[in-house]
């Protein structure tokens, strides 16, 4: 059943990349986005099913991640530097963030 569930994943994962960039006749950028987006929907699974609080933790800073390249590519795309100042606020924030988490699993208050 496992191996039946790898294979249906890689199926759709082709079947996406196949008509992301070789049907949709947008500018790359755009196709780039539309990756990340389909990345994102994957994160947000491994956040909802996490199996521990430490998976959970991670798929949240990996979102992060996303938006930040996300941002910098609809930077480029719509040629808006606000964009690359939000991506890097954003980025920021979620180091921040990632210490934050950290230090509550461990059990530790944060202003220790």
């Amino acid at each position: 059943m496992r191996v039946f569930r790898w294979i249906i994943g890689v199926l759709i994962i082709a079947g996406f990349l196949f008509f992301n960039f070789f049907v949709y006749e947008g500018a790359l950028l755009l196709k780039l986005v539309n990756f990340g987006l389909f990345c994102s929907l994957f994160v947000l699974l491994r956040v909802i099913f996490g199996p521990t609080p430490a998976d959970r933790i991670v798929a949240v800073d990996i979102l992060g991640i996303l938006i930040v390249g996300m941002l910098g590519i609809l930077g480029l795309y719509y040629d808006q530097g606000f964009l690359m100042d939000v991506a890097l606020i954003w980025a920021l924030l979620s180091f921040i963030a990632s210490l934050a988490f950290a230090k509550v699993l461990e059990g530790r208050q944060l202003d220790e």
